[in-house]
């Protein structure tokens, strides 16, 4: 494995935060605490992950191999598509990063009231980063692998 790789282990981690997301919303519907608190300082420890592996490559991309990121370019006529969406995912990435902190400390407060709040905003945009994380790698990297 090389640096290189890191654009599949980054959807992988996208994945798995996804998934814990899902099963932290499952746990608290079926007032499961314990696994709900778990699953999401899971997701977080996932995405904290992804983001270190996420500036590793483009930092090897920019200061080593001196290029900047994959351009989706072929085909062009889904060249729109792809960027909307990597332009709802990178915008709602930065958005996201203070609900999750705050979220987490609310809870972690053992405010919870105030955590339920909050939660109902950043679990939908939280799952929608993780999800479009994996497919703009599934579209950039393998329906339409760009040269």
């Amino acid at each position: 494995m090389t640096l290189l790789d890191l654009p599949a282990v980054n959807a992988t981690l996208n994945g798995l935060s996804a998934t814990f997301l899902v099963a932290g919303f499952v746990f608290i519907k079926r007032g499961n605490k314990i696994a709900h608190r778990n699953c999401m300082i899971s997701a977080f420890v996932t995405s904290v992950v992804f983001l270190g592996c996420y500036l590793t490559y483009h930092g090897y991309l920019a200061c080593v191999l001196h290029r900047g990121p994959t351009r989706f370019v072929n085909p062009a006529w889904f060249r729109p598509i792809y960027l909307t969406i990597l332009l709802t995912h990178t915008m709602l990435a930065v958005v996201i990063v203070p609900l999750i902190i705050t979220s987490l400390w609310r809870a972690k407060s053992e405010r919870f009231e105030a955590h339920k709040k909050i939660a109902r905003w950043t679990l939908p945009l939280w799952l929608y980063v993780s999800v479009t994380g994996v497919l703009v790698y599934w579209l950039l990297y393998i329906k339409f692998p760009q040269s």
